[in-house]
């Protein structure tokens, strides 16, 4: 049966993050019809960021389609980059359909079928050209494996402290979110312990919170246990394994921020091919073209599991290696 013409496209982008979206105003540039699915909201990842979130970076890394990030603060915040995004994709006209899961990506260069799935349990039937890939990684928590993780009082994401005042809080995990949540919770009046695996807070954390969660735990103020590993969460305690030996403490709430992965399952359903070790997917380095012709990978699952070495500030560019390829193809 042959699509309408609303359900066809030169050019799908899966994933409508900031990445994402550089990529769907590259490609509009270029010439071809393009349409953006996303399984969640618009730049869905930075919604579920922490409430009062700041950026690490400089609001002109932030930027894509040209369109200058203008805030007051030398850092921007969660907020002002929802704001931006969604004026930029307002700007560009961008049609993004938001709260669609793809479910399949069948067929071949130059005819692609797409099924997706909305909130309702609607399927919806898409055909195109070419195919680029923007999931991200954020969705997808790597998990301990541990009994009690499926427990409600469980977490994998971090969002604001006002709900554990009064809690005991145990934190997993050594990095900028893990320290980062534990001083939010802190200052908010919850009683926070850290187990992490490592000898100390890992050294990526930013400059500016090392000395805070450092001297908070040197303090006492918030206790914290390394080279400790989680056994189990039970409804009212835990279990650590310390260099000590196990240890068992009062527990309300657990956050185990212990980082996050792409989505690889859905990468190898189309065909694209991961190298082993770090499950990087198989492209073209210039054009980022997969293994599998007309499927464009951008953004952070270009990394594979090594997540910490593309971001915004980078993954912001794919879209023009892949327009450029873009450009010769579909002509």
């Amino acid at each position: 049966m042959e699509a309408r013409p609303e359900m066809r496209a030169d050019v799908i982008v899966i994933g409508a993050g900031p990445t994402g979206l550089a990529c769907a105003i590259e490609a509009q540039k270029a010439g071809p019809k393009v349409i953006s699915l996303d399984k969640g909201c618009l730049v869905n990842s930075i919604f579920h960021y922490p409430a009062n979130m700041i950026f690490f970076t400089t609001p002109e890394l932030l930027e894509i389609g040209d369109i200058p990030f203008s805030t007051a603060n030398p850092k921007p915040n969660r907020l002002e980059a929802l704001e931006y995004y969604r004026k930029v994709t307002e700007h560009y006209k961008l049609d993004v359909r938001q709260y669609q899961r793809v479910e399949t990506v069948t067929g071949d260069d130059n005819d692609f079928h797409i099924t997706t799935c909305d909130r309702l349990g609607r399927v919806y039937d898409y055909v195109c050209r070419k195919v680029i890939v923007a999931t991200g990684y954020y969705d997808r928590a790597n998990l301990l494996r541990i009994p009690g993780e499926d427990l409600l009082k469980v977490f994998h994401y971090y969002r604001e402290p006002h709900p554990y005042f009064d809690n005991d809080v145990l934190i997993i995990g050594g990095k900028n979110s893990a320290a980062i949540s534990a001083l939010d919770l802190w200052r908010h009046g919850a009683r926070v312990t850290i187990a992490h695996r490592g000898p100390k807070m890992h050294s990526h954390v930013k400059y500016w919170i090392l000395p805070d969660i450092e001297n908070r735990i040197k303090n006492g103020e918030i206790a914290a246990y390394f080279n400790t590993t989680v056994q189990e969460i039970a409804a009212d305690h835990v279990l650590l394994q310390t260099p000590e030996g196990e240890i068992r403490i009062k527990n309300d709430f657990v956050f185990a921020l212990t980082g996050y992965h792409p989505d690889y399952d859905f990468l190898r359903a189309m065909g694209i091919e991961l190298s082993s070790e770090q499950c990087r997917p198989v492209c073209d380095p210039v054009t980022l073209e997969s293994n599998v012709p007309g499927v464009y990978v951008a953004g952070v699952i270009v990394a594979g599991s090594r997540t910490n070495e593309i971001f915004i500030e980078n993954g912001r560019f794919h879209g023009q290696q892949i327009a450029a390829d873009l450009r010769q193809k579909l002509g």
